[in-house]
């Protein structure tokens, strides 16, 4: 066997913009197409509008202008500008920015210095104009490399910083932005900075009172147990009222202005001192399981210097607040421990809401306690040769593994389909649940429904929410069901299911609907696969002659080596996502209540598509 040399030439040193393009994975997570709120094409925005962020904080600006039209994005800050000798640098040279000068950016949000420049090495088309001193200077770069500068020219705009790009479709394949996450994104945005404005396609996005704000908007007051406490501190900002309806606890956690959707350590500190502070209140030793039980809440701190445990920012790892400050743990339960106190002391009527509703809380628990015990065997037995549940390697906890964000567990129903799924699946990154026929409609049950049901029990075992969503094992939870009548009523049934009693699945954007093709259209050279009637004739007229026509009735028609272009790169989702203008019980009420005739005639509009296409075949 020949020896191969290991010589200076074997060593490549690979340049700033080569190495993001090699590896996006470890500056922005995974890539996606824009049908996940933490896809790639959102952090390139995100990494634009930090540096915005930090202006206003400064107290330079109020306003910042973004408009996404066609795949361009354009960020303007009216800040103070970057300096005009620096533009270049500042968005093409590593460890190049304003932030390492620690007194001016003591809290900021992206300290790495490697923002804006991964933005620019992942897109076609990036500029970068800044306006100061009534000078203007712009810079043009494609997929990281300078292609023209222009000034500094004399100009009457207004002082700040404009930043345009279009994300690469080479790394982003067939992206698109949805309006929807971007404005979720703005209004956390303007929720932690009061007083910033953000217009986006015209849009203003305002908030006077921060994170009470947060709560009010994503809440009906009817849900509501009583008005929202809201308590401010010199670095941190805490919003707390508790759901009537809701089985889990909901936690909107921020550092920085990050927003921290896996939590960490303020987090985790947030939660025992609500517990502490409410047990010391009534002089009650109470479950802390029972306390928190439906609460809806939200913490935002400032740290200085912050770890987080991925590059992405979603968690945070720091277990100290920087400075002369005490620990993250001991600052979060001085703070709650004294100001929730005395917020309860002051509000007699909330203090007794909030008593029955934990004592309502206990009841409940002590009645499921028999019974969550025997699902838990149960669920314990059934993991060891569990059927229903093919895992994955990766999970969503693996906070060290860039693949952890596309760890996905399929819904199927029948073995047909999870068969077809398993075989075809890429077994590191996903995993498949098969159902048995129809699950139960769990509308208006309680929780007690969740422990009987072995189905359902096995789901929650899978997904490891029973405790906490700090603990879901898959970034993406997809309904994957045949696009019928009875697939639709799946649908609706599993979605009843997490509304009812795991609401933040959805709310936080991890539940999908596999899209899967209707047809696949094909002659002797090329083959197509269609999702609506258009793409069918789109298909029939490019292959012209007589192309073979086949209209898949059900996934388990489709042959394992076909089914892997369809959860593969080429993987279409459907986000579940809910409606601001209805709350939970109405959604809930709408699909799964006594109105059949209204369910009846929204399932029929909406498998409108799918009656036609069987009349036409």
């Amino acid at each position: 066997m020949e020896n191969t040399q290991y010589t200076e030439d074997n060593i490549r040193s690979l340049d700033w913009k080569e190495h993001i393009r090699m590896r996006p994975g470890m500056y922005i997570g995974k890539l996606g197409d824009g049908s996940s709120a933490d896809d790639g094409i959102y952090i390139l925005l995100k990494e634009v509008l930090d540096n915005c962020i930090d202006e206003f904080v400064m107290g330079a600006g109020k306003t910042i202008d973004i408009s996404i039209k066609d795949n361009v994005v354009s960020v303007r800050d009216y800040g103070r500008g970057i300096p005009l000798g620096k533009v270049v640098d500042v968005v093409s040279k590593m460890n190049t920015g304003g932030k390492y000068d620690s007194k001016a950016f003591k809290k900021s949000v992206g300290l790495n210095g490697v923002g804006t420049k991964a933005v620019n090495a992942l897109s076609t088309f990036f500029k970068v104009e800044s306006s100061r001193e009534n000078k203007l200077k712009t810079a043009e770069f494609h997929q990281g490399n300078l292609v023209s500068e222009d000034g500094p020219v004399e100009t009457t705009k207004r002082k700040g910083t404009k930043v345009s790009f279009i994300p690469d479709e080479v790394i982003f394949k067939k992206y698109k932005y949805r309006n929807e996450y971007v404005e979720r994104m703005l209004k956390y945005y303007v929720y932690l900075n009061p007083g910033l404005t953000i217009v986006f396609n015209g849009e203003k996005f305002h908030s006077d009172n921060g994170l009470k704000d947060l709560l009010e908007d994503n809440n009906s007051k009817d849900d509501m147990l009583y008005p929202v406490i809201h308590l401010k501190g010199e670095d941190i900002e805490v919003a707390i009222t508790h759901s009537k309806t809701q089985y889990s606890e909901e936690y909107h956690s921020f550092v920085n202005g990050q927003h921290t959707t896996q939590g960490g350590t303020h987090q985790s500190a947030f939660r025992e001192a609500v517990a502490r502070t409410i047990r010391d209140f009534y002089g009650k030793n109470y479950e802390a399981s029972d306390i928190r039980k439906s609460i809806i809440s939200a913490i935002a701190i400032k740290v200085m210097e912050p770890v987080f445990e991925s590059q992405t920012k979603t968690k945070l790892g720091s277990t100290d607040m920087g400075g002369d400050f005490p620990t993250v743990r001991t600052y979060i339960n001085d703070f709650v421990g004294k100001q929730l106190d005395n917020y309860l002391h002051k509000n007699p009527d909330t203090a007794e809401k909030l008593q029955r509703k934990i004592m309502q809380a206990e009841r409940e628990r002590k009645e499921l306690s028999g019974i969550r015990k025997l699902a838990k065997d149960r669920a314990k037995k059934a993991s060891l040769h569990n059927k229903k549940l093919r895992d994955c390697r990766v999970h969503l906890g693996d906070m060290k593994n860039e693949k952890r964000l596309e760890s996905t567990l399929f819904i199927t129903e029948g073995d047909s389909a999870s068969g077809s799924i398993t075989k075809s699946r890429n077994v590191n990154t996903q995993a498949v649940f098969s159902l048995r026929g129809k699950p139960l409609n769990s509308y208006g049950m309680s929780k007690k429904i969740v422990y009987e049901n072995e189905e359902f029990n096995l789901l929650q075992a899978a997904l490891n929410i029973e405790e906490s969503m700090e603990d879901l094992r898959y970034n993406n939870v997809v309904i994957a069901t045949d696009a019928d009548v009875d697939g639709m009523h799946i649908r609706l049934l599993l979605i009843t299911f997490f509304l009812q009693f795991f609401p933040e699945l959805i709310k936080e954007n991890h539940l999908y609907i596999l899209q899967t093709p209707l047809f696949r259209v094909r002659n002797k050279k090329e083959t197509i696969y269609c999702y609506s009637e258009d793409e069918r004739r789109d298909a029939i007229e490019k292959l012209t002659g007589k192309p073979e026509i086949t209209r898949f009735k059900g996934l388990g028609e489709i042959s394992p080596d076909e089914f892997q272009h369809f959860i593969g790169d080429d993987i279409r989702l459907e986000p579940v996502m809910l409606d601001k203008a209805l709350s939970i019980e109405n959604l809930l009420e709408f699909y799964m209540g006594k109105n059949t005739p209204d369910r009846q005639k929204f399932i029929i509009e909406n498998l409108k598509v799918e009656l036609d296409l069987v009349k036409d075949n």
